[in-house]
Parts: structure tokens; sequence; C-alpha cells
């Protein structure tokens, strides 16, 4: 195995014990990024001298006795959103040529305490405004999405061109292209990771979070990211806990909600039924099942529209007047129609968020996770703009792709994506799981449970 291919629990181990260096590690992470790039270019720009430069930092302290965690040594993708001193944050866009961080961003300060390496910036979908990152190629088949927002993220970590990677969800841009390249994300509770330094696309509705391999991976990166900062109005101080899940599977006592409605509607049959196993299988590592209705279900892509539209358009309103033309067109008429939207309309889109929210609380008193598909199809070849259901439904991909996703948004529940199998076509399917908030321990717990039945993920490959 290079050493690329090691997850972050297994490089971990290995730079502890001395049996590898971060400058080995570093070295075949960029070989890899060389190798895969010009077929997925999950990447806007990769640090390779400044990436060896602390990596020989990092093994001088390990040497030194001077180890800072799981993390020391680990190369880290970030979403080009997230600021880091001295680097540029694009976001993807032509309106950011020049522009250059003064400081770090919350996380990516997190990040460096914990001695993690940044190895460069991935690309979103320009300003995480969509579904697809069409810059970028799916890690297992090139022809198809990535998804989005944080595709380059996704397809880095899938492709061994990153050992993690963190990226941003508004609408479900972690957990959709996690999903649709075959690997973990997860979306926090609102406020738990704060925002500080990151370029916005909806402040009620955005969340930093990480896209790993293995669900093991996400609590010791969940771990260093989590935390109080005041400079983030949402964020919220929460007691530390120990995110790592227990080794054994067992899950007696926990009660998995199981939608009767919504989730299961409109869903690739293959979909479906992959997801449904996996439920079967956390029902035999003994949890217990409990049907469940989805409460609300007409209204919560409309409150997520509601919320989302006037508030980006709001933040990008002085470079929407100013250079309007810098923006790609899919982006633009969106931030266009916002300007349409009243006050009215907005402070509707609100009330109808607080009755959501009030209403999922209720549920998750009678279960413990809500276990559902993470998107309703797998990764569509790129340039697809619409899926047609079996009973003649026709819908756009991009609204498609966040229909399940966008739930854990509007009331700000956590919501970990995790592979559970492929289709017919060989490309990957998530199941979701969402809890209570701040309850990201029980969803690692379930889904690290699940993942230890399941026979060890590979990457993928480069064509």
């Amino acid at each position: 195995m290079q050493p690329y291919e090691l997850s972050v629990a297994a490089a971990a181990q290995e730079i502890r014990e001395r049996r590898l260096s971060p400058v080995e590690l570093v070295d075949s992470v960029l070989d890899r990024i060389e190798q895969v790039e010009p077929h997925v270019a999950a990447y806007v720009a990769v640090f390779a001298d400044q990436a060896r430069r602390t990596a020989r930092d990092a093994e001088r302290e390990a040497a030194e006795g001077s180890y800072r965690g799981p993390l020391h040594g680990i190369p880290v993708g970030l979403k080009d959103l997230i600021d880091v001193v001295g680097v540029s944050t694009t976001a993807s866009s032509r309106t950011r040529a020049g522009h250059r961080a003064a400081s770090d961003s919350t996380v990516a300060a997190s990040l460096r305490a914990a001695g993690a390496i940044l190895i460069g910036k991935t690309h979103t979908h320009e300003f995480a405004y969509g579904l697809t990152t069409p810059q970028t190629n799916n890690a297992w088949d090139h022809g198809r999405v990535a998804g989005g927002s944080s595709g380059g993220s996704a397809v880095a970590v899938a492709s061994g061109a990153a050992t993690f990677a963190l990226g941003t969800d508004t609408g479900g841009s972690i957990r959709v292209p996690a999903t649709l390249n075959g690997v973990v994300g997860l979306k926090p509770t609102y406020g738990l990771v704060p925002r500080h330094g990151v370029t916005s696309l909806s402040w009620s509705l955005d969340h930093v979070g990480p896209i790993t391999r293995t669900v093991d991976d996400m609590a010791l990166v969940l771990t260093a990211l989590a935390g109080y900062d005041p400079r983030d109005p949402a964020s919220v101080a929460v007691p530390g806990v120990g995110y790592r899940p227990r080794p054994d599977p067992d899950l007696t006592g926990v009660r998995v909600g199981v939608p009767r409605n919504y989730y299961f509607a409109h869903v690739d049959a293959e979909v479906a039924a992959a997801v449904r196993r996996a439920i079967a299988q956390l029902e035999a590592l003994g949890a217990r099942l409990i049907d469940i209705d989805i409460p609300m279900t007409r209204y919560i892509q409309a409150t997520q529209w509601g919320l989302m539209v006037p508030e980006a358009t709001a933040y990008h309103e002085s470079t929407l007047r100013t250079v309007p033309e810098l923006y790609q067109a899919d982006v633009r008429i969106l931030l266009e129609a916002g300007e349409l939207m009243g006050a009215g309309d907005y402070l509707r889109a609100q009330r109808a968020r607080t009755l959501i929210r009030d209403e999922w609380a209720r549920i998750l008193e009678e279960v413990d996770v809500i276990a559902a598909p993470a998107v309703p199809m797998t990764a569509v070849p790129s340039g697809q703009e619409t899926v047609t259901w079996p009973d003649g439904t026709v819908e756009s991909v991009s609204d498609a792709y966040v229909r399940l996703s966008s739930p854990a948004n509007v009331t700000g529940v956590p919501a970990l994506s995790v592979p559970v199998g492929r289709d017919t076509a060989g490309m990957p399917i998530g199941m979701q799981l969402l809890g209570r908030p701040f309850a990201e321990r029980t969803l690692l717990l379930v889904g690290h449970a699940y993942e230890r039945t399941q026979p060890a993920r590979s990457l993928a490959p480069i064509a």
C-alpha cells in the first residue's frame, strides 16, 4: 500500500510510531495529484513547495517528541472558500481574481495547530452556488458530475489526492459530492464548527465540515474543528466531548427512524434498495427500527430557497451591480433572481423554518437517528440537466440532488453521509444519518458500526 492510500487514522499511527514520516506522506500525495489531476481537476492550486517545507518541520517536531496529535503531518485539501493567510481565496470565481487572505480562517488555524499540512485549495461550484462543480470530474467516472458545491474536496479524497479535506454545506454541498464519490461527509450541527474566514453563500444555512474516507477519520478531524469562536455570530459553546466511536459495532438500544414518506419518494430503485439493505444491517447490529413520518415536506425546499436566495444576493450586492459579467451564467441568474424577492417572502421563509425545526425536534425525541438516502440518484453524466422519474415527473438535476439534503440545513441538525454500495454502473450510493443538534457522537457511532461490517473501500482508479 502506498502512503497516499492510508486513511487519517492509519497514517497517524504510522507517523506516531515513526514508521512513516510526514515528508514521505506528503510526497506520496503530491505524486498522486500529478497522476490524477489531469483527469479530475479537483484543485484550484497545489502548494507543493510549501507543503514539503511544512512536512519537514512536522518530521523534525515528531523526532523531537513534539507530536501534536492524530492530524500531525496529515495532508489536507481546503475548499477554496476557506481563508489561509497569504493564499488566494477565489471561490472558483473571476470576481475574486487577485484576492489574498490577510489571516487564517478559524478552521484553517485549528488544522494548522493540530499539525495538518495544507496540500492545496480545491474547486467549488462558483461561490458554492450549485450542486455539480462543473470544472471537476467525478473520481469514479470522469464523464460524470462530481457533485457540489464541494466537488473538488470530495474528488480529492476519493482519488487519493488528499488524505482528508474540508468543504462547506448550505443545502447539501458536503454530503452530495461525498456520496457521489464514495466517501464520508459530515454537515455538523449549525454553530458547532466556526465559519469565521469562510466565504458565505447563505449565512443562516452555511456549515463547514470534513470529507474523509472513513467514519473513524471523520471523528478525528471533527475533534480538531469543533469549538467556540465569538467572531462567528452563530458559534455555540459546547462542552468538549470525544467524537471517536467505540470499536465494537453493537447498536443495542439505538432507535433508528425510517421515513415512510419524502426520503424514499422519487428515488432511484438501486439507491433505495442499497439504503434499505444498510438499514437492515443496522437492525442486525441491535438497532430498533421505528417507522416515522417526515413533517411539512411540501414546505422544505421552498423554505430552503426562500432563505438562501435573498441571503446570497445580499452578500453579492456590490459585485453583482459593478461586475455582473464576471459571474458564471447559472450563478448570475440565481443572484439576480434574489433581487426580485421581497422582505415578506424572506420573513415567511423564516417563520416556516421555525415551524419545521420544531416538528423535527419532536420527531428526534422519539428516535436517536434518522436513516435515509443521501441523494436520490447516483452521479449523472456531465451536462445532464434533468431527470425523469418513472411516474413521468421531470426534475432538474440540482433540485433532485438538494431535495434530500436540504432538510438538515433548514433545521440545522447534523447529517452524516456514509457509502453503502454501488449501482450496476459502478457508481457510489450513500446513506444519510440525521440526528439531534450536537449529537454528532451518536451519528458517528451508528455510521462507524455499519462501516465496520463492510469490506474496506478502495480509492478511485486513475482512469
